[in-house]
């Protein structure tokens, strides 16, 4: 391997060792990565994260579940109260903004794939919608993700081969739930090397997520 590929692999190995520092739900993962974009409060939070908001219709969070978030994430250093914001009605909202272990936390979270092929429905559907929201390419957490996936579609084209009875019944379904997750995946990415976005249709042919 290159010096350089070798930079690139231990940098990816850093990245996934920081996320993993921070042993957060999805929930607080969401909470974190919109806060990460500019300072906020928990109302507008609770409202993004709304079975009806931009990105609650993804992955839907409670707003009780939003201000639990915001506690832990503050008790753990990853976000911090920077001042008010005066409304019409209602009472001063505490402003709150990502730390900058916060930031690095989110940056390292959202270029690891995830690790087992059920999350992609809804980790990795996140990642990607917060991806496209920030405007960032989503290639490289594809790519890393198929990477990922196909050494575990593999071993299940071994499986499919070698059981009987309902063990094979039950692989055969792994099997095809594996085979549309790579064929997703492999959707996203255009003949062109670009990603397709989950926002805009492409000639190519686009993703769409919804956990409802």
């Amino acid at each position: 391997m290159a010096v350089a590929d070798d930079q690139r692999a231990g940098g990816k190995q850093a990245d996934e060792r920081s996320a993993g520092e921070h042993r957060l739900s999805l929930a607080e993962w969401l909470v974190l990565c919109l806060v990460r974009e500019g300072p906020t409060y928990g109302l507008v939070l609770v409202g993004l994260l709304d079975r009806n908001g931009s990105v609650g219709h993804i992955w839907y969070v409670p707003k009780a579940t939003v201000y639990l978030a915001l506690q832990r994430l503050e008790r753990q250093g990853l976000i911090r109260t920077t001042g008010e914001q005066r409304t019409s009605r209602g009472p001063a909202r505490s402003l709150l903004k990502a730390t900058p272990a916060g930031r690095a936390a989110v940056q390292a979270w959202l270029s690891t794939p995830v690790e087992h092929p059920r999350d992609v429905r809804s980790e990795l559907m996140v990642k990607l919608a917060l991806l496209d929201r920030a405007g960032s390419d989503s290639r490289a957490l594809v790519l890393a993700q198929l990477a990922r996936l196909l050494p575990v579609a593999a071993a299940l084209d071994d499986q499919l081969r070698a059981t009987t009875g309902f063990e094979h019944t039950l692989v055969l379904w792994r099997h095809a739930a594996m085979t549309a997750t790579v064929a997703f995946l492999k959707g996203l990415t255009a003949g062109d090397g670009t990603v397709v976005t989950l926002t805009k249709a492409q000639p190519q042919g686009a993703g769409t997520g919804s956990n409802h």
